[in-house]
C-alpha cells in the first residue's frame, strides 16, 4: 500500500517549509529512515528520513517549492507500482475553440467584515512594532497567510495592500523611489538565485538593523590564566572524547555576567522589558551554506566539561543538519566567534528579539606592559553589540567588566 510523504510539523510555529533538494529520484530505493529530501524553514535546515522503505513513486513537491506542513510532497510504494510515462496520441485531435466562460468580479467584502489572516508569532510581532494593521496586506502563502516576506515587504514599501477607503481630496501617495540595480546589462556577471538559508539571513539581518539602535563596546582581555587552565587540563577532556577550547571558558564568564547584569538577558514588548530567568546562550555556526544559531539551554548550569561538550554537539549536528527546531529557539543571548577566522575583533548585528550579542576576536600573545615591563601574554579583543533603546553605555561597559574579570580571574574549580 502506497504511503504518502508529508511535509513535517518542525516547530509549534512554522506552518510550511521550502524543499531545498530531493536526495532521493523517482524510481529510487529508499530505507526507512533514509534521507529522503531536505527542507528549510523559518527555524532550520533539515533532512528529512523515509517513513517507509520502498520505492519513491512520485514527487509532488519540486524543489524551491514551499508547501503548508503535513501537504503531501511525494509516495512511497512498491516498485512494481510505477507508473509508465504516458503515451502520446496517435494523432492530435482536433479541437474546437470557444470562447471563455464569464467570470464574475470578485467584490471585497467591507473592512469591517474582513476577519485576521492567519500569521506567525514573527509577523505579528513586526506588524505591532511597525503599528501596521495585518488584515491591510495581501498574504502570499497559503489560504492568503501573511508571510515575512509580505510584511517586510509592506514596511519598506514594496508589497500591494488591500485597497483602503481613502478621502476624495486626499492626495495619493508618492510612489517608492525605484532600486539602482546591482548590475548593467553590458557587465561581465555571473547571476545566481540566492538560497532559502541566505534569504531568511538576509531578512533577519534587516529586520533586526531596522529594529534595534545598535552600538558596540570593545574590550581588551587578559587570557593568560585561562591558557594555564587549559594546558593543565587538555589531556584530561581529551580522555573524555572533548577538544577543550576557549569558547567555553568564554561562555561561563558570560553566563556569569548575564547572572550580574540581567537586563542584557532581556527583551523589549512594545514598551514592557521582559527580563528572562533562563540563560540560553546561542553559538554561531558557521556553515558551508550560510549561518546557523543553535541554543545551549541553561548554560548558566553546567561546567566547563558541559558547555564543551554542548558546543562539540550543536555544531556537529548543525553541520549535518540534524538539529530539532526547539534547538535553535529561545536563546536570550547570543556569541558568535570571528577569531576562529583570524579576525581581531567584529561588530555583530542584534539576533531578535534579544537585545545583546557577544563577538570574540582571536586569542593571540601580544606584547603588553606588566608592571612596567614588556611581557607577552596571550590577549583577545571581546565586542559587545547591544540595542541602545534598552541597554546604555555604562550598562554595557559594567556587563563587559563582569567578563573581563571572570576571564582573567577564572576559577579553577569551574573546570
Amino acid at each position: 500500500m502506497p504511503t504518502n510523504v508529508v511535509m513535517p510539523q518542525m516547530g509549534e510555529s512554522i506552518a510550511e517549509g521550502t524543499i531545498v533538494r530531493w536526495i532521493k529520484h523517482v524510481g529510487d530505493k529508499v530505507e526507512r529512515d533514509e534521507p529522503l529530501f531536505e527542507i528549510s524553514t523559518d527555524k532550520v535546515d533539515a533532512e528529512i528520513p523515509s517513513p517507509a522503505a520502498g520505492v519513491l513513486l512520485e514527487i509532488r513537491a519540486n524543489e524551491g517549492e514551499t508547501v503548508p506542513v503535513e501537504s503531501v510532497v511525494g509516495v512511497i510504494g512498491e516498485e512494481t507500482a510505477v507508473a509508465p510515462p504516458p503515451a502520446e496520441p496517435a494523432r492530435p485531435a482536433a479541437v474546437v475553440s470557444s470562447p471563455p466562460p464569464a467570470v464574475e468580479k470578485a467584490v471585497e467584502p467591507p473592512a469591517e467584515d474582513r476577519r485576521p489572516l492567519r500569521s506567525s508569532p514573527l509577523v505579528r510581532r513586526i506588524a505591532r512594532e511597525h503599528g501596521v494593521d495585518i488584515g491591510r496586506i495581501a498574504g502570499s502563502g497559503v489560504g492568503g497567510r501573511v508571510t515575512k516576506h509580505d510584511i517586510l515587504d509592506y514596511v519598506e514599501g514594496r508589497a500591494p495592500a488591500a485597497p483602503a477607503p481613502q478621502p476624495p481630496a486626499q492626495e495619493p501617495p508618492a510612489a517608492p523611489a525605484p532600486e539602482r540595480p546591482a548590475f548593467k546589462p553590458s557587465e561581465n556577471v555571473e547571476v545566481v538565485p540566492m538560497s532559502v538559508m541566505r534569504r531568511r539571513i538576509a531578512e533577519h539581518m534587516v529586520l533586526s538593523k531596522r529594529t534595534s539602535a545598535h552600538v558596540h563596546s570593545v574590550f581588551e582581555m587578559d587570557f593568560s590564566r585561562v591558557a594555564k587552565i587549559r594546558e593543565a587540563k587538555k589531556s584530561e577532556y581529551e580522555r573524555a572524547g572533548v577538544k577543550l577550547t576557549y569558547l567555553p571558558f568564554i561562555i561561563k564568564a558570560a553566563c556569569d555576567a548575564l547572572r550580574a547584569v540581567p537586563v542584557v538577558n532581556a527583551s523589549i514588548d512594545g514598551e514592557n522589558i521582559v527580563y528572562r530567568k533562563d540563560v540560553n546562550i546561542g553559538i554561531a555556526v558557521a556553515l558551508d551554506w550560510g549561518l546557523i544559531v543553535p541554543v545551549i539551554r541553561n548554560a548558566d548550569e553546567k561546567n566547563i566539561l558541559g558547555l564543551s561538550r554542548a558546543v562539540v554537539d550543536l555544531s556537529t549536528r548543525a553541520r549535518a543538519k540534524q538539529l530539532r527546531p526547539e534547538e535553535v529557539q529561545n536563546g536570550t543571548f547570543s556569541i558568535t566567534n570571528p577569531g576562529v577566522f583570524g579576525a581581531l575583533f567584529g561588530m555583530p548585528i542584534i539576533s531578535q528579539p534579544q537585545v545583546a550579542i557577544l563577538g570574540v576576536g582571536a586569542v593571540e600573545k601580544r606584547p603588553v606592559v606588566v608592571d612596567d615591563a614588556i611581557a607577552i601574554r596571550p590577549r583577545a579583543y571581546l565586542s559587545l553589540g547591544y540595542d541602545h533603546r534598552l541597554i546604555d553605555g555604562a550598562v554595557a561597559d559594567q556587563f563587559m567588566s563582569v567578563i573581563k574579570q571572570r576571564i582573567e580571574a577564572f576559577d579553577p574549580a569551574a573546570v
